[in-house]
């Protein structure tokens, strides 16, 4: 019964793998639900920063923000948000295929590239591709917070802010459902008067208003697109880990329904292979009683 022990071995091991994955998909669906509630939660700031920044815009059309000057520089800047750990089904494959055909786009145009990655498998994979990463945070755990990230997304705003960048994309997955994760590859900088103020009317800020300001309104103005690309940016982590517990709970439910159905097919090429040693011993049983 040599086979026999060995294929009880693989059951047993089968078996304690499908008690991990159940476990991880149980997890999973607890952070995911804490995910979910958090990104939802900085929807409203967004939109806010959003409506106020159109409407002060269209207030004061004579001035204009560094963030909305367009340049001609040679490069382009990338922020990457991808994931710290993996076993998440193909969510960070996805996205860093779409970096990947857009990195394409821009070498063929003779157009170099560099890069922030925010998350382990982003950086990892940035650094075997041979791009530029002019900064990095990993580690974030289960809930972005803002300090971490201003820092090396501040590197790609000073570099557009001095013209060394002609335009910043910010690419991560967008949480949709919990069956449905989209990899996004969006425009940040130079923003877009018309965009913002169609994104205001779209969220519901239709009227404009008159401000007070203090000191000025072009300070006002400066520090308040600022917050909005780094709301933007903080959003986009936010959208990203609510779609990795989603990822990673249905990859893992998954994978412990493939290995209920191997522990299936383990125990009946068991039981077959018990069933003929049985008959074998009894055939050689049957045969030395007639040869007596």
């Amino acid at each position: 019964m040599a086979a026999g022990k060995e294929i009880r071995g693989k059951i047993k091991s089968v078996e304690n793998t499908k008690k991990i994955t159940k476990a991880m998909e149980m997890v999973a669906a607890s952070k995911m639900r804490k995910a979910q509630e958090r990104m939802r939660a900085a929807r409203p700031y967004s939109d806010k920063v959003r409506n106020i920044a159109a409407n002060l815009g269209k207030a004061n059309p004579e001035y204009t923000h560094a963030f909305m000057k367009t340049n001609d520089a040679k490069s382009v800047g990338f922020i990457v948000v991808t994931t710290d750990k993996g076993l998440c089904g193909g969510m960070n494959t996805n996205v860093l295929r779409t970096v990947t055909h857009k990195l394409r786009e821009l070498q063929d145009a003779g157009v170099s590239a560099q890069a922030v990655a925010i998350g382990n498998k982003g950086l990892g994979f940035l650094n075997r591709v041979g791009a530029k990463v002019v900064s990095h945070v990993t580690q974030l755990g289960d809930t972005p917070h803002l300090d971490k990230l201003i820092g090396p997304v501040k590197v790609l705003l000073d570099a557009y802010i001095r013209g060394e960048v002609s335009a910043v994309y910010l690419s991560y997955t967008k949480f949709i459902n919990t069956m449905k994760q989209d990899p996004t590859l969006e425009q940040l900088l130079p923003l877009s008067a018309a965009k913002l103020e169609a994104e205001s009317k779209a969220s519901g800020g239709e009227h404009g208003w008159d401000y007070i300001y203090e000191p000025d309104a072009q300070a006002v103005i400066d520090d308040l697109l600022i917050r909005y690309v780094e709301a933007l940016v903080y959003q986009a982590v936010a959208e990203n880990m609510a779609s990795e517990q989603s990822a990673r709970m249905v990859a893992m439910k998954s994978a412990t329904d493939n290995a209920g159905n191997v522990i299936g097919e383990l125990k009946l090429v068991y039981n077959k292979t018990r069933q003929a040693a049985i008959t074998k011993e009894l055939s050689e049983i049957v045969a030395g009683a007639a040869a007596v």
